[in-house]
């Protein structure tokens, strides 16, 4: 059984480590990792904190039931509450690279704080990490040496804004740079698409749609071997619209062809489709078509 290790802020972690107390109280960037005395076997880690950490090194990392080989710039995302496991087996204090360990206090007031959820990627897995080239590592440690540079001198009106100046930049680099991860893999994305068409229509041809009502975004995912979130994304960039979209608009031509083909009444066609309640589904058809079911019906 899995037991949990949790930290809440920025100085739990140095003391975990075993380094001296943090210069600032929110924000940390850590380039050596030294060696603690703790059994990481079968202990998931927690935090209060964002991380954001650039790794080169062999070695594992555990995400769920998937585990993900670093390798030389690579870079992974996690946010407060989403739990980590690490092999024990490995010598992390060989990896090269950093870690910045932030506090959401930091950013709570700034602009950064508002657009946080926007960085998709912090609910990505382990295993859809960003691969990047020796040129963007490049720009991204610029931004490091900057913040590290206002963590360690005197602390003035000055520090915070630009500490979180420096975060966003990162965070926004990072966002291009996925993006161009994905266009990257395109024909791998195609390949995704094809599965996940595949998925909606063997899903609403089971026996598990009347069971367990409408996919959510995170069962499609699951089912192709990825986050919900990075599902949406590569949807997004592949097709210009998200996986919840394409499973709206997959039970819409689904509704369409069950309204015109049949008497069935509008109750039993949404049952059918797995809404629990048909005003659901009415409300549904009329956003994605400008009519409800039964105008639909006789006017086609």
């Amino acid at each position: 059984m899995s037991t949990f290790f949790h930290t809440k802020t920025i100085s739990e972690v140095h003391h975990f480590l075993g380094i001296k107390p943090p210069v600032h109280p929110l924000i940390t960037i850590i380039k050596k990792w030294p060696v603690v005395d703790f059994d990481f076997t079968n202990t998931k880690i927690t935090s209060d904190l964002f991380i954001i950490s650039m790794k080169g090194g062999a070695g594992t990392i555990g995400y769920g039931r998937s585990t993900y080989d670093y390798e030389n710039g690579t870079m992974v995302f996690t946010a407060p509450k989403q739990a980590l496991t690490f092999d024990s087996n490995i010598d992390y204090t060989s990896y090269t690279g950093w870690t910045i360990l932030f506090h959401p206090d930091l950013i709570r007031k700034s602009v950064l704080g508002s657009e946080i959820t926007k960085f998709t990627f912090f609910n990505y897995a382990i295993n859809e990490a960003l691969h990047i080239s020796e040129k963007e590592q490049s720009i991204l440690n610029d931004f490091v040496r900057n913040i590290e540079i206002e963590i360690n001198q005197n602390i003035d009106k000055y520090s915070q804004e630009l500490i979180t100046s420096n975060l966003q930049s990162i965070l926004k680099y990072c966002q291009r740079f996925y993006d161009r991860q994905f266009f990257t893999r395109t024909n791998l994305n195609k390949d995704y698409i094809i599965l996940f068409e595949k998925y909606l229509e063997n899903y609403f041809s089971s026996e598990t749609l009347l069971q367990n009502g409408i996919p959510t975004v995170a069962n499609c995912g699951k089912a192709l071997n990825m986050s919900g979130r990075y599902l949406s994304d590569l949807l997004k960039i592949e097709t210009g619209r998200s996986a919840k979209d394409h499973i709206h608009n997959f039970i819409i031509e689904k509704a369409k062809t069950l309204l015109l083909s049949s008497k069935t009444s509008i109750s039993e066609v949404a049952y059918s489709l797995g809404f629990d309640y048909p005003q659901h589904f009415t409300k549904l058809f009329k956003l994605k078509t400008g009519l409800n079911p039964t105008d639909f019906r006789i006017l086609n």
